[in-house]
């Protein structure tokens, strides 16, 4: 069967070819540029726990060599600091958890690395992989498709036509794939400029990100971030005004000294610096991500980045959301509902992202007005900003598919568990099919459904005696009968869940389901559901698909066809986030 097309080696490109090659699936990556990557200290990226452990599952090494998880978040305005949190430098997981609202565990810590390093890393590991083909000076200028597959002609010193049964546009914000499809990328300009620095200087707080509010020197900017790099290296920003004058060399390191002063008790301490720039971002979402074979994926979907979204962040959790899909349909086959629910839920959860953004900036960067003095605006206004940043809440918490296409109708059989049915599951040790124990996010990503049974006790008890005691070998005969392959594992504890309940787990981490007890049926079920039903129930995945908000677009990057509610915010360069 013919690979699938990639068009983009940026990261995003680089993880959905992993992603697939974890799962069987052979890829051809095109690549515009050289294959290099430029050194550039001050374009990092900030990726939440469970984005940087599945980065990590696809062999990227640099995330742990260098890539720095901060230990704590401290949010300061004027003089005062008003917000501190000790960051849990886990992944994440629950191993513990408390029924106490008002003692929630700490946030996960954020993984900070220099965007050139990550994909340095994505590059080694795809050099390693044989079902990934990478072809650099590869310049995409049409696209067709047929029943059957994808064709696409590149011009260049690989100038050649390709053949694929898909194709994934993961080519940036100037996506030549969107542009070939006419997909209109509506959305707003310049919703925010930053000007950044990369130095490496002593901090009073080390190995912690700040973000400080309305800093008490004069000529500050209205706010600045410093966040934490391996080696003594800080990534500095400075929110600019949105239409003021360009920044120079001298005045950028004006900023520099008044910043490094104003922290350090009005001495300016030694300092390197390393790099600069200054970045503008925009709110920009697609009207369409899949067009019968072809889809998009990261920037090429979607722009974001301003008060503490994430773009490359929400990029491989398009990564994550359609590799299993493709490689399902890669060996099996689908029905249109499988490939159309990547549109559904990622674009949903993007524009709920987005949305929620395009609601915050007024009231965070309004500036004066009466909510500047309304009682506790201003601590709202911290919490809604560490929120973002931490990665909790409408601006940072991992997404939930609650009304998936692809989730199953509710029985009497259902247990509910702290999860609601679309959230991404808790991390909790497990005990794998070999006996080995684990983490639960470690058996993600490679195209099975995961089938969690919850049985108190078996800690403590040798394997070979529960696996063929109580429940054990019914569920074990289901998960066999199952239309989907699945593994079964087994946990001491899972929060809300009572003794013997069956969570289905998608490849992907998010929860479909939870049994009290082994349900055969229900669970073929739900797991039939989760493959979007058999051929037979609708048109082979490839067919065409309008799902979601599709009107075909007419003028390509959508430039001044007005702003959808649902508009978003990117960097003018490619995946080059904050």
């Amino acid at each position: 069967m013919d690979p699938v097309i990639i068009v983009g080696a940026g990261p995003v490109g680089l993880a959905l070819s992993l992603a697939l090659a974890a799962q069987g699936v052979p890829s051809v990556v095109l690549d515009e540029g050289s294959g290099k990557e430029e050194p550039r200290p001050a374009r990092s990226v900030v990726l939440r726990a469970d984005m940087a452990a599945m980065v990590e599952r696809l062999g990227c090494t640099t995330l742990r060599d260098e890539g720095v998880r901060w230990i704590g978040w401290r949010g300061m305005r004027r003089r005062q600091v008003v917000r501190r949190l000790d960051l849990d430098l886990g992944l994440g997981g629950t191993e513990e958890w408390s029924e106490d609202p008002a003692a929630p565990a700490a946030p996960a810590a954020p993984l900070h690395i220099p965007q050139h390093a990550l994909a340095r890393g994505l590059r080694a590991a795809v050099a390693g992989q044989e079902l990934v083909r990478l072809v650099t000076g590869a310049r995409l200028d049409s696209v067709e498709q047929d029943r059957d597959g994808v064709v696409a002609h590149t011009r260049g010193p690989a100038g050649t036509w390709w053949r694929g049964s898909h194709l994934v546009g993961c080519d940036g914000a100037r996506s030549t794939v969107r542009k070939l499809l006419g997909i209109r990328f509506p959305g707003r300009t310049a919703v925010e400029r930053h000007a950044v620095a990369a130095l490496r200087t002593e901090l009073p707080w080390p190995g912690e990100a700040l973000l400080h509010r309305q800093p008490a020197w004069r000529g500050a900017a209205e706010e600045i971030g410093a966040r934490p790099l391996p080696d003594g290296v800080w990534r500095i920003d400075w929110l600019l005004p949105p239409r003021g004058d360009l920044v120079t060399p001298d005045a950028l390191i004006a900023r520099v000294r008044e910043t490094l002063a104003g922290w350090c008790d009005g001495v300016t301490p030694p300092y390197e610096l390393i790099d600069t720039g200054v970045y503008t971002l925009h709110h920009r979402l697609a009207r369409r991500w899949r067009v019968d074979r072809v889809l998009l994926a990261g920037d090429a979907a979607h722009l974001l980045g301003a008060v503490g979204t994430q773009g490359l962040d929400e990029g491989f959790r398009d990564v994550d959301n359609l590799a299993w899909k493709l490689a399902l349909t890669w060996h099996h086959g689908g029905s249109d509902r499988l490939l159309d629910s990547y549109q559904s839920e990622r674009r949903a959860a993007v524009a709920t992202r987005l949305r929620a953004a395009d609601q915050s900036l007024p009231v965070l960067r309004g500036g004066g007005g009466l909510r500047t003095y309304l009682p506790g605006a201003a601590r709202g206004h911290d919490a809604l900003l560490t929120d973002g940043h931490v990665g909790r809440g409408p601006l940072g918490a991992p997404p939930a598919y609650p009304h998936s296409p692809l989730a199953p109708p509710y029985t009497e059989g259902w247990a509910p568990v702290g999860t609601p049915p679309g959230a991404p599951v808790e991390d909790v040790h497990v005990t794998a099919p070999d006996g080995t124990t684990v983490r639960l996010r470690d058996r993600l990503g490679r195209g099975l459904l995961l089938v969690v049974l919850v049985a108190p006790g078996t800690g403590v008890w040798d394997r070979r005696h529960w696996r063929t005691a109580g429940v054990m070998p019914r569920l074990e005969e289901a998960v066999r009968a199952l239309p989907v392959k699945a593994e079964v594992l087994v946990t001491e504890a899972y929060p809300g869940a009572p003794a013997h309940a069956v969570l289905l787990v998608r490849p992907d981490g998010h929860l479909v389901a939870s049994f009290s007890g082994v349900r055969p049926e229900e669970l073929y079920a739900a797991a039939d559901a989760v493959r979007g039903g058999s051929v037979a129930d609708g048109e082979s995945a490839g067919g065409g698909s309008d799902a979601g908000e599709g009107d075909g677009g007419r003028n390509g990057d959508g430039e001044g066809s007005g702003v959808s509610p649902e508009a978003a915010v990117g960097s003018d360069r490619t995946a080059d986030t904050h």
